[in-house]
Parts: structure tokens; sequence; C-alpha cells
């Protein structure tokens, strides 16, 4: 493959990311623009950055190398985390966009937190920051060591110089240009990961001679991959590991960096479109990748047994296209990538700068003030990713998942909860956040005790949590419950609204 045709493509796809941040910065003048956007984006906006920003570098390269290696076992994956964008956009976005804006116009998950609750101790706001500066460390690396992957396999570059090269882009329009670069660059990266996952897997299994001749091709050769209750060695699919699959769709209630899409849209009324128009993104990329996995089995069985199988998108990629459009394509792994690395960091910023700088240093900082610590904290936390991005042996997908599964737990029962249960105390969320997060870090360190995938005991455990404490102290404060009704009453009748349309 032309190395100069893919680096030309890559250098205009780069450039534009950088004219989009500069583009953004010119529109930045206030905290609320650096960490939200101003809450002006549109539903299609809304929509593709929330899926860009969640499903990352790993749908390119981590699902379809779990394709690859274990079959149509990664629908269970999938069909988890397809139900959890359904549930979390159905949940959840309508009523944290109306609260947050009722609760002082809370521009964080911490700020919002402490204002749900009435929190005047702030340790909500001080423990909620903490795990998203922590799981997101892990996060943000994986993203690193996916671009480290790419730029290797790609052009051949050191590994540690390829993930330099990726930081200093994804900070530079992080740092310029903050929500809005971030929403922007996420919305024209999504498109991208959209036709990648379309292109690819069609003409891979169109060169193989069709779906059916693809089949009879898999049968041959491992004929277990095409049973969904059979593991990649032919032994039947536990209820526990299918669970553990699933479970990825639990984690989405508590992903900050999906979240803040829901926080920024231009008003609730917006969410429903944009619901219809995530959801189905959502399922053609999935299916995508899944595909992409299978048709590389096909295409490059057994070339990748004794390498990484998270390099099948590429490798496909390089095989099937032209040097230009084999350029497009795996450009589309970088927009994978930088489009949740840099919403990563940009909510991380957030996390010291409005719960530790602002809450808790300098109440009285302003916004220019806040809006550099904002972006020299970017740069502090991308330094800190790329010295754990340093083993080129890391597996993207595990890196998520423990990330995926920390954040889920902590956050996700804490959020839904407290978004329909009035009776939900301060200490029940506390408790929750502190049960589930501390759950996933300790079940990791043990190894995955009995092969269950952590986000499951950290979710059920914080819930058990939250209703036990929150059952056992005093009622919320009135003003706590009013405000509560207030945001509550409105999120339903506009969900109703658009029901009855």
């Amino acid at each position: 493959m032309s190395e100069t045709a893919v680096g030309l493509t890559f250098m205009a796809y780069l450039v534009g990311m950088l004219a989009i941040g500069l583009l953004a910065y010119r529109r930045t003048r206030s905290l609320s623009d650096y960490l939200l956007g101003g809450r002006r984006l549109g539903r299609w906006a809304t929509a593709l950055s929330a899926q860009a920003s969640d499903m990352s570098g790993w749908l390119l390269l981590g699902l379809p190398g779990l394709a690859y290696a274990a079959g149509l076992e990664s629908l269970w994956l999938a069909a988890g985390l397809l139900l959890g964008t359904y549930l979390n956009w159905r949940l959840v976005a309508v009523r944290l966009r109306r609260y947050t804006e009722i609760a002082g116009d809370s521009l964080t998950l911490s700020d919002y937190l402490e204002r749900r609750f009435g929190d005047q101790t702030r340790l909500l706001r001080i423990v909620s920051a903490l795990f998203i500066l922590v799981f997101f460390l892990f996060y943000t690396t994986s993203g690193l060591v996916a671009g480290g992957k790419l730029f290797n396999t790609v052009f051949d570059m050191p590994y540690l110089l390829a993930v330099l090269v990726g930081v200093a882009v994804i900070v530079t329009y992080t740092f310029l240009g903050g929500f809005l670069a971030v929403a922007w660059t996420d919305t024209v990266q999504g498109l991208m990961m959209f036709g990648a996952l379309v292109a690819v897997p069609l003409v891979a299994i169109s060169e193989l001679g069709g779906w059916s001749t693809t089949l009879d091709k898999l049968e041959r050769l491992s004929p277990e991959l095409l049973d969904p209750l059979l593991t990649a060695s032919g032994h039947p699919l536990t209820a526990i590991a299918g669970l553990s699959l699933m479970a990825w769709g639990l984690g989405y209630f508590g992903q900050p960096h999906i979240l803040a899409r829901f926080m920024a849209a231009r008003s609730a009324d917006e969410l429903p479109v944009a619901r219809r128009i995530a959801v189905g993104w959502t399922a053609v990329t999935l299916t995508g990748a899944v595909l992409v996995g299978l048709a590389g089995f096909g295409h490059l069985h057994p070339s990748l047994l004794d390498v990484d199988q998270e390099k099948v998108f590429m490798r496909l990629v390089e095989l099937l296209f032209h040097p230009v459009l084999a350029g497009i394509w795996l450009a589309a792994i970088l927009a994978a990538i930088m489009s949740t690395a840099d919403s990563q960091l940009l909510v991380a910023s957030s996390a010291v700068t409005e719960d530790f700088y602002k809450g808790l240093l300098r109440r009285e900082a302003s916004d220019r003030e806040l809006v550099w610590i904002g972006r020299l904290t970017v740069i502090a936390i991308a330094l800190l990713a790329m010295t754990l991005a340093t083993n080129p042996e890391s597996q993207v997908l595990d890196l998520v998942a423990y990330a995926w599964a920390g954040l889920g737990a902590a956050f996700g029962p804490a959020i839904l909860i407290s978004l329909y249960w009035k009776r939900m105390t301060r200490a029940g969320a506390l408790a929750g956040m502190l049960v589930g997060g501390l759950t996933v870090i300790v079940w990791r360190a043990f190894g995955g005790m009995l092969e269950i995938y952590e986000m499951l005991p950290g979710v059920l455990l914080s819930v058990v949590a939250i209703i036990v404490v929150s059952l056992s102290t005093p009622m919320p404060a009135a003003a706590v419950r009013e405000q509560f009704d207030r945001a509550v009453g409105g999120a339903a009748g506009g969900v109703r609204g658009h029901q009855a349309e």
C-alpha cells in the first residue's frame, strides 16, 4: 500500500480537525462554552458526537478483534451495547438535560450531584471527581494505545513516537476549542466511522464471493464461530459469560463523556429525535464491526493467530482497498480514537477545573482564569495517560473494559436513581458511588473472580447501597424535593408530548 497516499489522507484529516479547533476557539469565551459549548448543540451534533465519543477506537479495533477470535459470541456484547444505548437515551437524556439546567445550570456530573442532593459537605463533588480522574486516565490511555497501533501498522512508525503524535493532535484542538471543538470534530468523526463500518465489511464479504460463500468458508475453517451459544474453543457459552458480555450495556448510565452531550443539547425537545439518530448509528456500526471480524477471519486466517487480532480492520483495509480509499478508512480509526480521547480529556479537565479548582480552591475565579486552568489540565492529563500507554502489548478492549466498568458502576446507579426516586438521599448517593467504584477496583485486582465482568457486581452492589442507605437516612430537605418535582415533572411532560406526536 502506498504510504504516500495514506499519509496525505491522514494529513488532510488532521488539518481539518485543527481548523475546527481554531474555529471553536473563536466561539469559546466562558467556562460554560469551554465545558458544555454554551448548551447549544443541535440534534445531529448531539447524537453523533455522543455516539462517536462513546465507541472510540475499540469499535474498529477491539470489537472486530473479538469477532475474529470468538465469532458470533461477540453478538452478546454488541446486543448489550445497543440496548444500553437505547435505554440511556430513553431514560436519562431528557431528565438529565432539564435537571442540570434547573439545578443551578450544573456544568459537570459532580456539580449536578452536589446540587441535586443539596450537599454542603462537598463530599459528593470530591468523590465523583476523583473517580472521573482515575478511570478516565485508563480510558484515555486506551485511545493512545489504539493510536500507537494505528500509526505503527500503517507507517511502520516506532510505537512511542506514534503515541506522541496522537497526543499532540488531540491536545491541540481540545486545548483550543474545548467542548465545541470536541463536539464538532466528533460529528465529523462519527460520519467517518459510519462510512468505514459500512464499506469495509461489504467489500470484504463481496471479495469472498458473497454472504453465503463467506458462511461456507467460515463453516469449513471454524464452525464454532457461527454459533453464538458456543465459545471459540467449541464449549457451550455459560450464562455467566453471556451476562458478563451483555453487562457492558449497564455502563451507559454512568459515562460522563456521553452524559455531557445530553447536558449540552440546545433543549430537551431536541433529544427524542437525537435518540433515533444515535440508536440507528449504533445498530449499523456495531453490526459492521462484527462483520469485519468474521470477514477478516475468512480473508486472513491463520495469519493473525500469532499476532495482534485487534489489527484485523487495518489488515483488511490494506488488502482490499486502493491507497486513497484505504487512507480514508484508516483515518476513520484515528477519528474513532480522537473522538473519545478528546471527550475524556475534556471531562477530566472539567473535574479538575470546576470541581477542585473552583469548587474547593478559588470560588471567585474568573471565567477566563478557569478556561485557562481547564486548558492546562488537558495537557497534564494527556501526559499522564501517555506514560501509561508506553506498553505496545496493551489490549485496547481490556483497558476500555476496566474504565467502562468503573465509571458505569460508580455513576450509573447514582445518576439513574437520582432522576427517578425523590427519596434518594445524599448519603445514599455517596454510598452508591463508593461501593460501585471500589467494587470494580477490588474485583479487577483479584483477577475477575468467577470470570464475571466487574460491571455486574459493581452495579448490583451500588444499587443495593443506594436503596439501603437512603431508606436508613432522613428524608431529603423540602427544597431538594421541590427541585426534583420541578425537574422531573417537566421532563415527564416533555416526553409525553413527543410520544403524542
